[in-house]
């Protein structure tokens, strides 16, 4: 009797299938996990392209803490409902409603594996500026908890309301 040799096809099918599989459910995990001077630098270095409009930061779920993003969220429906202007006037991330960056820096420290404050410097049309950026991980990835600069801080502005 004659035993036939197992065929690579159905194996490397399997193994294949499996890795496909773990991609396909670890790859956004994965994908979400940058760390925070990355998540910074894409939010930042965009500015220094000249006629930037800014970070769409309505969307503040995409840049900020789950807490802070329901916060200003409501805010900016609220302010459409009355047609006025929000309590946030101006683009939070470079504390100034008109710019032009320029000498963009950015470092971060880490505060354990879940927290980190970054510091961000940059002159805007020509005045130096440093901004501290309270970081947290959350299970959407790196998000903004507050951001401190010499016009106070982020999330005072909605506290003093």
């Amino acid at each position: 009797m004659t035993t036939q040799p197992a065929l690579p096809g159905p194996t490397f099918g399997r193994r294949t299938a499996v890795t496909l599989c773990l991609g396909v459910f670890v790859g956004p995990a994965l994908a979400q996990q940058t760390s925070p001077q990355m998540f910074l630098e894409a939010i930042y270095k965009p500015y220094l392209a000249k006629d930037f409009p800014g970070q769409p930061y309505q969307e503040a779920s995409r840049f900020f803490v789950p807490a802070l993003a329901r916060t200003m969220t409501a805010d900016f429906a609220a302010a459409r409902r009355r047609g006025d202007v929000p309590t946030l006037n101006g683009d939070p991330f470079v504390d100034a409603q008109d710019w032009e960056i320029t000498k963009l820096a950015i470092a971060v420290v880490p505060k354990g594996t879940t927290a980190a404050t970054g510091t961000v410097t940059f002159a805007n049309l020509g005045q130096a500026k440093k901004l501290l950026i309270d970081l947290e991980q959350t299970p959407a990835g790196w998000r903004i908890a507050d951001i401190r600069g010499p016009n106070g801080a982020l999330s005072a502005l909605y506290t003093r309301r």
